[in-house]
Parts: C-alpha cells; sequence; structure tokens
C-alpha cells in the first residue's frame, strides 16, 4: 500500500452505482454525516446524478458524478443474468468503466475505497487494485437465492473471500449469507436512525395503519393492500396508506398496486402520498407501521424510524428484522401467526391473514401497544445510535488499512 501522512486525516472515497434514496444510500448518507473529520476525510464518487447528490454535498461530503451507461446503473438483478449475452454485455460496459473509476479514485487521493452496492463492488473490485488501493464492502444486500439469481449468489460470495480487506454487513442475518468468510473479515455496523426531536404520537380520529419505503416487489405493498382489505370486511372505518414511490426498475409494479385497491373494493380506503418530505412526522399520525416485506430483507432501517416515530410497529419476522423487534428472543404467540415482543408484533413474511390480525390486535389492546412503543422507542434511542455505528464503521476501515 502507498504510504500515508500519518499526521492528516484519512482519505476514505465511498463509491455507489445509483444517486437515488434507496436504503443503502440512506444509510451512507447518515453515517458520512456522522463521520470523525479529524480521523477521516470523506468523500463519494457515483455514477449517476441525482438526489443523493444533493443530500451529501448538504452533509459538506465532497461527492463527484463520473456518469456511465444507464444500461449498467438500471440493470436490476435478474436483467444481469438473464442470459449469457446479458452477462457478457453487463461485462462489457464494466470494463469500459474501470479506467475513469481508477483514475477517479487516484484523483481523489483515496487511502481507502469504501464500494457500497453489488454494482459498486464488483466494479471496485477491478479499479481500486488497478489504483494501487484497498478497499472495504458495506453490504446491504443478502447474497441468498431468494433474493439473487444462483450465478450471482456464488460470484458475489467469492469475491467477498477474495476481495475486499472487510465486508461491512448490516446485521447479522447479512453475514450469514456470506458462509466461509475469513475469520475477522466480516463486522456487523448496523445502519443507524438519527434522532432528531420527538414528535408526540397522534391518534388518529379512525384506526390508520401505514407503509413506509420504496414501492418494489421485495417491500410487500401488495401483501399490505390484501391484507387490507381483510381488515376492511372487519373493521369498516380503518384507513390505509403507503408512503414512498417507485424506484429503479419498478415501475411497472408500482402500476399493479395502484391498481390493486380498486379491483379488492378498498379504493376509497389507501391513499397513495407518494414520496414525504417529513416521514418522522407522517409516521407519527399512524395507529401502528407496517414493515410488510415478503422475503427476508436484510435489515430494515424503516423499522428503526418506526420506534423513533414512537408508534407501534408490525414488521415481518425474517432476515434482520427480528435483530430489530426481538433482539433478545422473547417474543411469545398471540395468536393467527402472531408474536408479540416487548418492542412490537412479528408476522410470518407474506402472511396476509396474520398481517391483518396483528393490525387488528392493535386496535384491540391500545394500551399494550403504546407500552410496547414506549418500550421500543427508548431502546432504538440505545441501541441504534447513529455514534455508534459511525465509530464501528471507522474502527472497521482503520483495521483494513492496518
Amino acid at each position: 500500500m502507498r504510504r500515508r501522512d500519518q499526521c492528516r486525516a484519512i482519505r476514505v472515497l465511498a463509491i455507489d452505482h445509483t444517486a437515488g434514496l434507496a436504503g443503502g444510500e440512506v444509510a451512507l448518507a447518515r453515517l458520512l454525516a456522522e463521520i470523525d473529520r479529524v480521523r477521516f476525510t470523506p468523500s463519494v464518487v457515483l455514477l449517476e446524478d441525482g438526489p443523493l447528490v444533493q443530500r451529501l454535498r448538504e452533509a459538506s461530503v465532497r461527492t463527484a458524478v463520473l456518469p456511465t451507461s444507464r444500461a449498467l446503473t438500471t440493470a436490476g438483478r435478474a436483467d444481469v443474468a438473464a442470459s449469457p449475452l446479458a452477462l457478457l454485455l453487463n461485462a462489457a460496459r464494466t470494463a469500459m468503466l474501470i479506467p475513469r473509476l481508477s483514475a477517479a479514485i487516484r484523483g481523489a487521493g483515496a487511502d481507502l475505497v469504501v464500494a457500497n452496492s453489488l454494482k459498486a463492488a464488483v466494479i471496485t473490485a477491478l479499479a481500486a487494485p488497478l489504483a494501487g488501493r484497498p478497499w472495504v464492502w458495506h453490504l446491504h444486500d443478502r447474497i441468498a437465492r431468494d433474493y439473487l439469481p444462483g450465478v450471482l449468489v456464488r460470484a458475489l460470495r467469492l469475491l467477498a473471500r477474495v476481495g475486499p480487506r472487510m465486508v461491512v454487513v448490516n446485521s447479522e442475518a447479512t453475514g450469514r449469507t456470506l458462509p466461509n468468510m475469513p475469520a475477522g473479515r466480516t463486522v456487523v455496523v448496523y445502519p443507524a436512525v438519527p434522532d432528531t426531536a420527538p414528535i408526540p404520537p397522534r391518534s388518529p380520529a379512525t384506526p390508520t395503519f401505514g407503509l413506509l419505503g420504496r414501492i418494489a416487489p421485495t417491500k410487500g405493498q401488495l401483501e399490505f393492500v390484501h391484507a387490507a382489505a381483510e381488515l376492511a370486511r372487519t373493521m369498516p372505518d380503518a384507513r390505509f396508506e403507503i408512503l414512498g414511490d417507485a424506484m429503479f426498475n419498478d415501475h411497472v409494479f408500482a402500476d399493479e398496486v395502484r391498481t390493486l385497491p380498486r379491483l379488492l373494493g378498498i379504493e376509497e380506503r389507501v391513499t397513495f402520498a407518494g414520496w414525504v418530505d417529513d416521514p418522522a412526522a407522517a409516521l407519527a399520525g399512524l395507529t401502528a407501521l407496517i414493515h410488510a416485506s415478503p422475503v427476508p430483507e436484510p435489515f430494515g432501517q424503516v423499522v428503526i424510524e418506526g420506534m423513533l416515530a414512537g408508534v407501534p410497529v408490525i414488521a415481518t419476522a425474517a432476515g434482520g428484522v427480528p435483530e430489530i423487534v426481538d433482539p433478545d428472543g422473547a417474543g411469545e404467540a398471540a395468536g393467527q401467526g402472531v408474536t408479540r415482543t416487548p418492542y412490537g408484533l412479528l408476522i410470518p413474511p407474506g402472511d396476509v391473514a396474520a398481517m391483518a390480525a396483528a393490525m387488528a390486535w392493535v386496535v384491540a389492546h391500545p394500551v399494550d401497544a403504546a407500552h410496547a412503543a414506549a418500550r421500543a422507542q427508548t431502546m432504538a434511542r440505545a441501541r441504534f445510535d447513529i455514534a455508534i455505528s459511525a465509530a464501528r464503521a471507522q474502527d472497521a476501515w482503520a483495521h483494513a488499512l492496518r
């Protein structure tokens, strides 16, 4: 590794293929805003322009855009592995980008490179060594066949073992999808949520349940709407809100979600709010926040957002979510597939009946639900403090350089 003046801050360059505000990108922006600028000087290179650029610059993080082929940045996981030709074309586009990105790494004077997405990891695995720099992978996705095509699972697991000096995973569950990793090369750093001034929860006039996040097949909007229709049969005054919109290649799916309430006869009860400027204020007006992912979620930042907002949380019991909602394994059955924990309710992924039952339970047990929400808020502030996450990430970076 090239020599570095020990008197100056370590220069860390993060690379991401997208400038959208998906979970991994939001986590990156929150993390870099908290970095100790005496120890580290962060900067970012993105492969497209978008809202993440402004958010990083507002946090005084130097950010550059290295425009590249949209066919590379927007290709979905299934698109990349759709055929040998698709793999070949994606490899060719990647190869064309490597020299430019390597030059950008050298030009930034980076001591360490951080890859912040799956695509960024593949590109960084080639560009960072070419620039003579070590790299670390911040992994926000489960490397598993229920999330990725098999050929990508095998390739990315191999890359994790032989490429980065460290892999920073966002949950124990994500870490378990990287078997046979060398000892000491994986560290868990939870993507924490900054705790802003609390907004007192407001009791809505009618039961109101909301799902916050981008509209995508892995986020459970279809399951949420089906559960809403089931609950509406016994709770005619209930209302439902979908907060967020489609990103990447999910606009066709979003159209399907928007059509479903009319087909189920609950069009007047379901509101599509789009992206909201103040998620905390929107959450504060809910009877409960619903996390409905039908496939295991790598972590679930939105669950912490709901906890910090002081509202009851109903979440799917898979992936990294139980590490948030039931960290001590103290959950007990509450009937109809619902598990009650000290901090909220858990339901099986994709179980529409259990989701409807959990919403009905919150309405029927308002005092118990409020007590759980209060405990969850206190726990989230202590356990998912952004300062703790930033310190752990910085320790991982320093260890990678050693």
